[in-house]
C-alpha cells in the first residue's frame, strides 16, 4: 500500500514548484542608490543646466513666490530627478508631463499626510 502511495506521488513531486518564488523581485532591488561624485560628474551638459536652473527655481523664485506644488516629491524636485535617471529629453517630457498635472483636484495617486497636510505621493 505504501509503495503505490509513493509511486502515485512520485511524479507529481516532479512537477511541483521549487520554494518561494519572489513574483516582483528582491527587497535589496528597491534599495535607494547613494549619488556618488563620480555620477555628477558624468551627467551631460544640458541635465547639468537644467539642474543649475532648477536650483535657481528652488532657491530665489519659490522663496519669494511660495510653495505650491501639490505632490511630493515636489515638481521641480521630481523634474532633476528625471532628468538624471532618463537624460536630459525624457527628463524634461516627464517633468512636463508631471507640471501638467500640477492641480489640487483630486486624482488617482497616493497620498502622504506630512505635517497635517495631505499631498499627493508621485515618486520618479
Amino acid at each position: 500500500m505504501l509503495s503505490k502511495i509513493v509511486l502515485l506521488l512520485l511524479p507529481l513531486s516532479l512537477y511541483a514548484l521549487p520554494g518561494f518564488h519572489e513574483p516582483w523581485g528582491k527587497d535589496s532591488d528597491l534599495k535607494v542608490k547613494e549619488v556618488s561624485i563620480e555620477e555628477e560628474t558624468s551627467l551631460s551638459l544640458p541635465v547639468k543646466l537644467a539642474h543649475k536652473v532648477i536650483l535657481f527655481h528652488q532657491n530665489v523664485i519659490s522663496k519669494v513666490d511660495g510653495p505650491r506644488s501639490h505632490f511630493r516629491p515636489t515638481s521641480s524636485r521630481y523634474m532633476y530627478h528625471a532628468m538624471r535617471r532618463y537624460g536630459f529629453t525624457k527628463g524634461f517630457i516627464k517633468g512636463c508631463d508631471r507640471l501638467i498635472r500640477e492641480n489640487d483636484d483630486e486624482w488617482v495617486y497616493r497620498t502622504v499626510n506630512i505635517n497635517g497636510t495631505v499631498y499627493k505621493w508621485d515618486p520618479p
